[in-house]
């Protein structure tokens, strides 16, 4: 059954389960269905992803490509599912954009950053034409989209577009970011990354070849060998930390990792001594051999750098806003090596100094109350 969905799924990823919410729906992600231009049918996929609704339930399929591409998609042998093939599934169309729209929003955004002699006005014309902050905005209300059918309407979820490797995986991902307290944890967080983008196939060594602050936009020269070096470059793992970062700056106390975790995992997966982002997919992994450490033991070594000290656990769904003011612009990421962040640094080493302090005082008023109830019990 398996292997006869992955044949009607494009590259042959069909459904899989991806996380299972506490109350009881699940979370899916595929590949778009080749149904083609006759609409074409295939029993045993509708079989697996019907097998997760229980019985008189109902789930959603969110396709990230809009519906004009989906509809497009049925001309080249691809599409979307057929209502009357999935009557129990009802598909909503949440249009998010492709790698290579937003590497071009990203080289325009850095090269914002970087004209640090421009006005105010042109600044914020540059920071509004590029509409990076617009990709996170709506990359961050479907995930709430996502969310809230899997935690409100406990209705199961399947989402996808067109090969599932790249906006699929940033919706699954902050979906359970906002749900799961356990991906708000360091160890949390590294296998979210590890089971949603390594072993998912992200095609890392392909979307990050040019660079992170390459402006593939418009300085790619007419030379066929620059057009291959740039071909197939992307920033959605990017945009997955940028929109983590949103969550991180509107809840400071809900996550274990501080942000300078996240602009850390941007710089390793572009270049790094570690070999985790190295390759296509765990084939090329595996098959390469490549040697090198792996990057969540370093960072288990560098735990004091990363931890976050006002961090609180907590339990609860955290649903970030995405209204106009509430998404900014991560500054410790596109603008730290245009302003000067020492005084960052000395107010984070004063919080990090004041917690300490404050846990030391707890440990001795314990010593205290309790060599004075060992007292009092020896006197009586």
């Amino acid at each position: 059954m398996l292997i006869a969905s992955a044949k009607f799924r494009q590259n042959g990823r069909f459904p899989v389960l991806s996380y299972r919410h506490e109350k009881g729906s699940v979370l899916m992600r595929s590949s778009q269905p080749l149904v083609g231009s006759s609409s074409k049918r295939c029993k045993q996929d509708e079989r697996v992803i019907n097998s997760v609704l229980g019985p008189g339930k109902r789930g959603y399929i969110i396709d990230t490509r809009s519906v004009a591409n989906a509809t497009n998609a049925k001309a080249r042998g691809g599409g979307f599912e057929m209502e009357a093939h999935y009557p129990q599934w009802r598909r909503v169309n949440s249009a998010l954009e492709r790698h290579n729209v937003l590497l071009d929003s990203l080289s325009k955004i850095v090269e914002a950053c970087n004209d640090t002699t421009c006005t105010i006005e042109r600044w914020l014309n540059k920071l509004n034409g590029s509409e990076w902050l617009s990709h996170v905005k709506d990359t961050l209300n479907a995930a709430c989209l996502v969310a809230q059918c899997l935690n409100k309407e406990r209705a199961s979820v399947l989402v996808h577009g067109s090969e599932s490797t790249d906006a699929t995986l940033v919706l699954i991902s902050l979906t359970q970011l906002i749900l799961n307290p356990e991906c708000r944890t360091i160890v949390g967080f590294e296998s979210l990354i590890e089971r949603e983008w390594l072993q998912a196939g992200h095609p890392f060594e392909t979307r990050h070849k040019s660079g992170c602050y390459n402006a593939a936009r418009s300085k790619v020269s007419s030379s066929s060998s620059s057009k291959v070096f740039h071909h197939g470059s992307g920033a959605t793992f990017l945009l997955f930390l940028d929109c983590t970062w949103q969550i991180h700056n509107q809840f400071p106390c809900c996550f274990e990792f501080s942000p300078n975790f996240l602009s850390s995992l941007v710089d390793h997966s572009y270049c790094s001594d570690f070999s985790t982002f190295y390759g296509n997919c765990e084939s090329d992994r595996k098959n390469n051999q490549y040697g090198k450490p792996n990057l969540w033991s370093h960072f288990d070594q560098k735990i004091d750098e990363i931890i976050n000290p006002l961090y609180l656990r907590t339990n609860n769904v955290i649903w970030p806003s995405v209204a106009p003011f509430s998404i900014e612009l991560w500054r410790d990421m596109y603008l730290r090596w245009s302003i000067d962040q020492t005084h960052q640094k000395k107010y984070k080493k004063s919080i990090d100094d004041l917690i300490k302090r404050n846990k030391e005082l707890k440990a001795l008023a314990t010593k205290l109350r309790n060599e004075t109830q060992d007292s009092g019990n020896k006197s009586t």
